[in-house]
């Protein structure tokens, strides 16, 4: 048995370690008690999650761990990531559970663990569980007959998460505009369309109509090509594409081309640096960001503040130091003002509330900035080597950091949820993005695959 814990939560293939009902039902007796359940009565935990058929049974097994120590069970159905998130502090519980691989296929699952402040869990509490997991005998945990937890359904979580998302831009009108929305058969297939429609917008939706296998499958937001054949076919003025637990978001302007986060970021910065709105005039974002995007806040005046893969640490970074705006190139983008963890539909909302504010197409407003080319490749790997045991990969990362700089980058890393390994290379020429992308690629190949 190896760490259970990745950068977001626990991951892996459905029915097969970790992602079995033994180990969701361990996670959630020591969950339970790193909390302290069965000693402090009334706690409860809140159960979420996406629409992957295996969400059935780890649901089951997890809320059977909690109720078995003692902590009582709110589960809430179908719910994007950030709808748990609020709904956690919204009905005072003492920690939450999402049930997703986020834009991994269908066969993946995973869960995510938040405190009672709707943040994620910090690494040492994670530790604390699965050092408990790994290691326990749960028989001397278990809850006495008559202390043994409640489960229920909540039946008005989703108009609670609505109103909340609505509140973000003081409930809007976006009527007049009309907008394609893929759901990606994921969490938000029900209640995102709801949000816009309640706003005015005329909603183009799609991917909405989940059968437990289809979630991210040639939509969403890995796939912007399926909204943004919608958005010509219809003539519509933006497309937004979330993923499977919609905690992230792509979108692409009326002419169906793809407008990221980096530029989602920019756009969102400027806007608040404008109405007085940003924090320290900075903006947190990956080391997986376009180097355009660092040179248009730097001569907007604003500051760059840059953390490793994952919103996790993007989070940490704004927690620490007071900012509000952050997020990363894939979509995920944190409104600290309103969100404790990337929300799809509040981004969404936000860029919605600028265009109309000021009147200006998607595409405009995403113009502040020159991307440099960066070509991005995801490599299945059999096994996570250490980069200290392959030294033909560090030589050729080494030759490629020599020749790109002060022009351009690159960054090797593995996948935190999958088993990939990651290039990024980015430079002022589209010709030496190529070419590096692939020496770097052939070497892996060679060494790793």
């Amino acid at each position: 048995m190896g760490k259970l814990f990745g950068t977001d939560g626990v991951r892996g293939k459905a029915n097969t370690y970790p992602i079995t009902p033994d180990m969701a039902m361990n996670i959630g007796r020591a969950t339970a008690s790193v909390f302290g359940a069965g000693h402090q009565p009334g706690l409860k935990a809140v159960i979420g999650k996406d629409t992957r058929l295996s969400g059935y049974m780890l649901e089951s097994a997890l809320t059977s761990g909690l109720l078995s120590i003692g902590m009582d069970v709110l589960e809430v159905g179908p719910m994007p990531t950030p709808a748990v998130a609020h709904l956690i502090k919204s009905m005072g519980a003492a920690c939450g559970f999402m049930i997703t691989a986020s834009h991994n296929p269908a066969h993946d699952n995973g869960i995510k663990i938040f405190g009672g402040d709707g943040f994620k869990l910090p690494d040492a509490v994670e530790d604390q569980i699965e050092s408990i997991v790994l290691t326990q005998d749960y028989a001397r945990m278990s809850a006495l007959p008559e202390v043994i937890g409640r489960a229920s359904r909540i039946d008005d979580a989703r108009g609670r998460y609505i109103e909340f998302a609505k509140s973000s831009i003081r409930n809007r009108s976006l009527k007049g505009l009309r907008i394609v929305l893929d759901c990606a058969n994921g969490a938000a297939y029900s209640i995102a369309p709801l949000i816009f429609r309640e706003l005015g917008a005329e909603v183009i939706v799609t991917a909405n109509m989940p059968n437990g296998l289809n979630i991210n499958d040639k939509c969403g937001a890995t796939c912007i090509a399926h909204a943004s054949k919608l958005v010509r076919e219809y003539q519509a003025d933006v497309g937004i594409s979330l993923d499977g637990d919609a905690d992230r978001v792509i979108f692409c302007d009326a002419d169906g081309n793809e407008v990221n986060g980096d530029r989602i970021i920019g756009l969102c910065a400027l806007d608040f640096m404008e109405r007085g709105r940003l924090a320290n005039n900075t903006v947190v974002v990956t080391n997986m960001s376009n180097l355009g995007l660092y040179e248009a806040m730097n001569k907007a005046g604003i500051r760059v503040e840059e953390t490793q893969v994952g919103d996790r640490y993007v989070l940490e970074r704004m927690r620490q130091s007071g900012f509000n705006l952050g997020g990363e190139q894939s979509g995920h983008v944190i409104f600290m003002d309103y969100a404790t963890t990337g929300d799809g539909i509040i981004t969404a909302l936000h860029v919605l509330k600028i265009m109309t504010s000021r009147g200006k197409k998607l595409s405009e407003l995403a113009s502040f900035m020159e991307e440099f080319p960066q070509a991005l490749k995801s490599i299945p790997v059999k096994e996570k080597k250490p980069f200290a045991d392959t030294p033909a990969l560090r030589s050729v990362i080494a030759e490629c950091e020599a020749a790109l700089k002060g022009t351009g980058r690159t960054i090797v890393r593995y996948s935190g949820t999958e088993p990939k390994i990651r290039v990024l290379v980015e430079a002022r020429s589209r010709s030496q993005v190529d070419l590096w992308l692939g020496r770097i690629s052939e070497v892996i190949e060679q060494e790793l695959c």
